[in-house]
């Protein structure tokens, strides 16, 4: 009876070669323009959050609001085209990590520790990979609204059996979500994600308090979207499940919402920063 050696060496062979990809110095330097687009984009989204606090009634304070804010200046398509090519690169060049850890699958006693630091890998590349989809629409012209995009999806999801139940799942993901970003805020552990030799000392520490400050903002917003996703399954109200913006519009809307919102923007900005921080200092792995 034949081994499973031969096709396990196959495989290793074949990861190796993607790996190898994965690490090209183009791709990195690609990568690191992506990072570069998701700072911005989270300045953006302070800046439209600050609005927000101010009053405004036409503004989406999200990556939506913050892609129209690039199309609309000048050469806005050509930075739009850059910023989708950008965080397409870094959500494979982040996906990229899974192929140094997948081995340990294999391995009985690091099983779950290496399905948790995979499953946070491909995570962060969903994420970037939305984005840069997202971005690459507005680039062709074409009108993408992610809040009615997602009221959409939850009343079609609402009127099918059991869909309730789908949504709730969800909801509890998403404040999951929510609640391990702010405690990574204040435990610090996003600075795993910083090339910490290669940066100077001098900096770290302001790197670190944006990051904290950023992670904490991004936390309680990702956290009360599900609170608001929550909401819409147990009343049937598609109305109130809204994505960042519709979380931003809901601390806006209580008696102390504007100076809530400007700290959360003032939050989001800190996180623009430490992106830019990070696409100077990279490091891919989450387990360094």
């Amino acid at each position: 009876m034949p081994t499973a050696r031969p096709l396990l060496d196959r495989v290793h062979r074949l990861v190796e070669h993607a790996r190898e990809v994965t690490d090209h110095p183009v791709l990195e330097a690609v990568a690191r323009v992506g990072l570069v687009a998701y700072g911005v984009l989270h300045l953006l989204i302070g800046w439209l959050a600050v609005q927000l606090a101010l009053g405004s009634t036409h503004t989406d304070a999200d990556q939506t609001g913050a892609l129209q804010t690039v199309a609309a200046t000048p050469g806005g398509t050509a930075l739009l085209w850059l910023i989708g090519v950008g965080l397409f690169s870094l959500a494979l060049w982040q996906a990229g990590e899974v192929l140094l850890w997948w081995h340990g699958l294999l391995d009985p006693q690091h099983r779950w520790r290496t399905a948790f630091v995979c499953a946070r890998c491909l995570a962060k590349a969903a994420v970037y990979a939305v984005l840069g989809f997202t971005g690459l629409l507005f680039a062709f012209g074409l009108e993408y609204e992610a809040d009615e995009r997602l009221r959409e999806l939850t009343g079609e999801t609402l009127g099918i059996p059991g869909g309730a139940a789908l949504v709730l799942t969800v909801a509890v993901g998403v404040v999951a979500v929510g609640v391990y970003t702010l405690v990574r805020g204040l435990t610090g552990g996003f600075m795993k994600d910083i090339d910490l030799p290669a940066a100077p000392d001098r900096w770290e520490p302001l790197i670190e308090a944006l990051g904290r400050v950023g992670y904490m903002a991004k936390g309680i917003a990702f956290g009360l979207v599900g609170v608001l996703l929550w909401r819409a399954a147990t009343t049937a109200d598609v109305s109130t499940a809204t994505g960042l913006d519709g979380a931003l519009t809901a601390i806006a809307s209580v008696s102390a919402g504007p100076w809530l919102l400007g700290a959360v923007a003032a939050g989001f900005a800190a996180f623009g920063v430490y992106a830019l921080a990070r696409a100077r200092y990279p490091d891919r792995d989450p387990s360094s």
